[in-house]
């Protein structure tokens, strides 16, 4: 296997931030995060996730402010000590004539109360790890943790776990052999306790056990209220709010299932418009109006029974008044319906005899302003690692695309005379579900005029995928494209589940390599998304397909940055650079800029000087430099970041 071509900075932060990034890694609270995530692992399982969770966080913050005043040089190690020891101390069972400890009882802080807390969940792989360490000891888990995440050796976590207090140390490290699962899955959101999912908690039970207070309270503050209102009671005509649980018209209409507003088969074609506000309403249940009436009171009221989803800066809030009907029938195991009220997109899936033991499902999507081709398909189920679509009307066929396989033509894909695709792959997926990516299958969606690539990123809309300048994007098309895009393909599950419109990705300067090795090229791919905030920047590093491991091996991110309006329309330039090894063995720090640059410098571990956008310099195994640039209009400025 040839070496590695490209090293991109820790983290993918760019070469001006690494060094403020060293200059704060002596400082524990930096690392919150990650300390987190290893007392939620060391944690026992039977805890429960909530639990473990409140707990993780709890014992983090004691650690880190008995941390305080160290030596900034031990400082980690330090709280990282005094984290496992309270960790593995709270997995110690409660005896009776013993004095308890404190990290055994419940935290007490943070405390969330009618909400519980869990990270996201992820695939069979991470399920087994979750089940794999519920089996082994304390001592085991805080082993494997310390191994896998804090990268110690073994010396060093028999050093550490007879600091905690745990009595065999190579014992623990004996049956932390025994854990196959690899180390890279400890890194995995499902071990995340800082990105967390939100789920009520059994609302009838807590209404019973406070019912008799309640009550009686509530009975008083009415009557008390009633006395000091002049009249009766109910204000006065000229009053701005209405009694006290009145019902507003809109709200009681928009649960009516015959208010819901059904559009005709063939208002789109003369239509002005050209979006959700025209899809027809289709599917073989729109007249079931129990099942309607069903999602619309979920929608309004969702109780346990219904696990809900929202993309990022979507409001899960009832219908404000009658929403349009997309869609309503079986899909599958499920019968689903699929709202649309001007701002979202609503979809409710049940099992198809509407068991209630089965549950329900609740997704929302933002999809304001959409065109005719962000509202080209909307994701009517997903199961498994498939997933099926409901596409627009003007959509005359359906195909899937390889992204990893760009010489390969796309594959027709059927539809149905409602208009949904047959099930196909969930991109980054191989059978049964695991994450993998040596195939992305992308949906490619045929209008008449073009060819549209759509990617599923977890969400009900698909994301839009493009070439070209921030000033001008266009559909993926041509062999280049396309091989580009093989190369960025892989980097798309950074912004998964974030609310994501379009991703471009942007070729923007090409780079002659150092002793003769052919030609670079650098890409921005920026991630933009429906609620305008919280976009994703990613500058790549693509070497030749034959140094880098072929035509589908993911370039190296050089940089990223979030909430950045580099390499979009309002600020289309962008600069980042790698540290690179060539065949001899000669290490050179390269860098590129947009057309804007003017020229080049490099500072720190590394310094020179380029006229133009394109710099290479002689550079030492682990160098570092600090890039910045001159733009044409005299401006000075640094990286992405």
């Amino acid at each position: 296997m040839p070496p590695l071509r490209a090293v991109p900075p820790p983290a993918g932060r760019p070469f001006a931030e690494q060094a403020a990034v060293e200059r704060c890694e002596a400082a524990p609270a930096e690392h919150y995060a990650r300390l987190v995530r290893v007392a939620y692992l060391v944690l026992a399982p039977s805890l429960g996730r909530n639990r473990r969770v409140l707990s993780a966080h709890w014992l983090a913050q004691r650690s880190l402010a008995a941390g305080q005043g160290k030596d900034p040089g031990h400082a980690y190690a330090h709280v990282r000590l005094r984290l496992v020891r309270s960790a593995l101390e709270a997995g110690l069972p409660l005896l009776r004539f013993a004095l308890p400890r404190r990290a055994q009882f419940p935290p007490l802080v943070p405390q969330v109360w009618g909400l519980r807390l869990f990270p996201h969940s992820c695939g069979a792989d991470e399920l087994a790890l979750e089940q794999a360490l519920a089996l082994v000891s304390g001592p085991c888990r805080a082993a494997h943790v310390l191994r896998g995440l804090e990268g110690l050796d073994d010396a060093e976590v028999c050093r550490v776990l007879e600091a905690a207090g745990v009595a065999d140390p190579r014992a623990a490290l004996l049956e932390a052999d025994a854990l196959t699962a690899p180390y890279t899955l400890l890194a995995s959101p499902e071990f995340d306790p800082c990105s967390l999912q939100v789920r009520p908690t059994d609302a009838a039970r807590r209404g019973r056990r406070g019912r008799a207070l309640l009550a009686g309270l509530g009975a008083a503050l009415v009557c008390g209220t009633l006395l000091l209102v002049p009249g009766d009671g109910l204000g006065g005509p000229s009053a701005a709010s209405a009694p006290l649980y009145s019902r507003h018209h809109s709200a009681q209409q928009a649960l009516e299932p015959g208010a819901l507003r059904r559009v005709a088969p063939g208002l789109w074609r003369g239509s002005e418009r050209t979006d959700f506000t025209v899809w027809p309403t289709r599917g073989d249940r729109t007249g079931d109006s129990r099942l309607l009436r069903r999602a619309l009171a979920a929608w309004a009221r969702p109780g346990p029974a219904v696990v809900s989803s929202a993309t990022p800066g979507t409001p899960d809030g009832p219908p404000m008044g009658p929403p349009q009907l997309l869609y309503a029938g079986e899909v599958g195991t499920a019968a689903v319906v699929l709202f649309h009220d001007g701002l979202r997109v609503v979809r409710y899936a049940e099992p198809r005899n509407a068991d209630p033991a089965g549950g329900a499902a609740l997704d929302f999507a933002r999809v304001d302003g959409a065109d005719s081709v962000a509202a080209g398909a909307l994701v009517v189920q997903r199961r498994g690692d498939r997933v099926r679509y409901l596409t627009a009307p003007w959509v005359r066929g359906t195909g899937v695309r390889d992204l990893l396989a760009p010489y390969v033509p796309a594959r027709s894909l059927p539809l149905d005379r409602q208009g949904v695709t047959a099930p196909m792959r969930v991109p980054g997926t191989r059978e049964g579900g695991r994450a993998d990516c040596r195939s992305w299958q992308a949906l490619e969606l045929r209008d008449g005029t073009a060819a549209r690539l759509m990617t599923d990123l977890g969400e009900l809309t698909p994301v839009r995928l493009t070439s070209g300048p921030p000033s001008a994007p266009h559909d993926v098309s041509g062999r280049v494209e396309r091989e580009s895009w093989a190369r960025t393909a892989c980097l798309l599950p950074a912004v998964r589940s974030h609310g994501v419109r379009t991703v471009n990705s942007w070729a923007y300067a090409e780079q002659r390599l150092p002793e003769g090795e052919g030609s670079a090229r650098w890409f921005c791919t920026r991630a933009d998304t429906w609620r305008g905030t919280g976009s994703r920047v990613l500058a790549q590093f693509q070497a030749p397909p034959e140094l880098s491991g072929g035509a589908d091996a993911p370039g190296a991110v050089a940089a990223r940055a979030e909430d950045s309006p580099d390499c979009g329309k309002r600020r289309p330039r962008v600069l980042a650079g790698v540290l690179w090894k060539s065949d001899g063995g000669r290490w050179y720090v390269l860098a590129a800029g947009s057309r804007q640059f003017a020229s080049l410098t490099a500072s720190g571990g590394v310094a020179g000087r380029a006229d133009g956008r394109l710099l290479a310099l002689p550079a030492e195994e682990g160098d570092r430099a600090r890039l910045a640039g001159l733009l044409a209009d005299g401006s000075r400025v640094g990286a992405l970041r």
